[in-house]
């Protein structure tokens, strides 16, 4: 059954409406008719099956059948911190994050960062992130759409690593934890601390990795330093192994 995200301004009681390119991809890809049933999301806890009754050029309206219940988000947020890479790296990192759980992804400037960054394309490369963000949530069935936040410095970074329950930094060094190691020690460590949902924030460097100053900086600010294995792994493929292996390990992919 085909899911799309709508604007919550679009849910109104019992009548959805499904505007732009889904709006189109209903119409002209999927050739949908009336009486036809689909998942409609605002993205802030509603969700439900929706029989579509009415076609316009640019809008789509459906009538809400049911709710439905929200479980497809993961117990802990992890925040991808991500130092840009280069090319379209950035875009595989959101988009397979996406699919197999991030909250949230943070692009960061970094020592190393190898991609010239330019302010004047800001908006739209990120208005791309949240395009390929939604589309990803929806094929994976996720329940809201992960955030995708302005490109910041490496000092702004670190101040949101202070605002997170938990906050690892991936770095090749002798001793150097493991990442389930460290899970399991903030595991045992937090218990259990309130109901409220762990915020963990995985830092992942550019393609020459963090510098020891770097590094340094991180865990004066909270940061412990993890290693992912005696494997050196490309900045995108560890972005999705250190959330894997997290979401493993608080039971949200067969982990206990």
């Amino acid at each position: 059954m085909q899911r799309y995200f709508v604007d919550p301004r679009m849910w109104v009681d019992d009548m959805v409406s499904i505007t732009g390119d889904d709006a189109h991809h209903l119409t002209r890809v999927m050739r949908a008719e009336e009486g036809d049933v689909v998942i409609v999301s605002d993205g802030l806890g509603r969700e439900a099956k929706a029989k579509l009754v009415s076609f316009e050029k640019s809008e789509v309206k459906a009538a809400v059948l049911e709710a439905l219940p929200l479980e497809a988000e993961p117990s802990v947020d992890v925040w991808i911190g991500q130092s840009l890479p280069k090319g379209d790296k950035m875009e595989t990192v959101i988009q397979k994050g996406t699919e197999i759980g991030a909250a949230r992804f943070v692009p960061f400037l970094s020592e190393r960062t190898v991609v010239q960054y330019d302010a004047r394309k800001e908006a739209k490369r990120t208005e791309r992130w949240g395009k390929i963000a939604k589309e990803a949530a929806e094929q994976a069935h996720r329940n809201r759409i992960p955030a995708i936040e302005p490109v910041r410095s490496w000092k702004e970074l670190l101040q949101l690593a202070r605002e997170a329950d938990a906050a690892w930094l991936c770095y090749e060094k002798e001793d150097a934890v493991g990442l389930k190691d460290a899970l399991l020690s903030w595991k045992a460590e937090r218990g259990g601390k309130d109901g409220l949902k762990p915020k963990l924030l995985l830092l992942v460097g550019p393609e020459g990795g963090f510098s020891e100053k770097e590094a340094a900086e991180a865990e004066a600010a909270g940061c412990r330093v993890v290693t992912l294995g005696k494997r050196i792994l490309r900045t995108e493929t560890a972005a999705m192994v250190g959330l894997s292996c997290i979401l493993y390990e608080v039971g949200e992919m067969g982990g206990q």
